[in-house]
């Protein structure tokens, strides 16, 4: 009894390792108003669907929605539902591009993201096997919306590709590796672009 509880506190190290699945690096832009003495990871928030993601209410939202949560919990924001103080306003989008093809195919939903000029792809799904050479890039767009006067106090987009069919192109794995990426040492440096590896 004393052998296999030994072994398996040595096993497992190498078993939570098997369960991390290896993701691309994400390319990350933001901008925020620090400078402008606009306070951050205080107060309480909601998140909401915007845009033409707003449309797309079925399950594939649902793991955006969570890791923007988590993210605006983790960086000090509390989630209390109703009246909030600020609005994590979420797009998200996802789109093929193939080796064997110039234009890539687009899938998901998107549009622009406000005021900063950043943006994603807006196109219809039409055939996602793509081949072996196929990646998937998907893009996660937040900006946190003052409540009380609809000023955008902070906006990123994050940006990662992954082979089709990869666990990293699963819409759980990427959107939980997109919000990470996207709110690293938040609020982050205005108007510079980082990768997250």
């Amino acid at each position: 009894m004393m052998k296999n509880a030994r072994l398996l506190l040595l096993l497992a190290p190498s078993l939570l390792t098997a369960c991390v699945v290896p993701t691309g690096p994400v390319e990350v832009t933001r901008f925020n108003r620090a400078a402008e003495g606009v306070p951050y990871g205080a107060g309480s928030f909601a998140v909401a669907l915007v845009g033409e993601s707003a449309s797309d209410s079925t399950l594939s939202a649902s793991p955006y929605l969570a890791a923007v949560a988590r993210e605006m919990q983790r960086v000090g924001y509390r989630d209390i539902g109703g009246n909030a103080d600020v609005i994590a306003e979420i797009r998200f989008g996802a789109t093929m591009i193939r080796a064997d093809r110039r234009a890539p195919i687009s899938v998901g939903v998107g549009g622009s993201t406000g005021s900063y000029g950043s943006g994603l792809g807006i196109g219809l799904g039409i055939n996602l096997s793509g081949g072996s050479a196929a990646q998937l890039q998907t893009t996660l767009a937040v900006r946190i919306v003052r409540r009380s006067d609809r000023v955008v106090i902070w906006e990123g987009t994050a940006v990662q590709l992954a082979k089709a069919g990869s666990p990293a192109a699963q819409p759980g794995i990427a959107a939980s590796k997109l919000a990470e990426a996207l709110f690293k040492d938040f609020p982050g440096v205005s108007g510079e672009t980082i990768r997250v590896p």
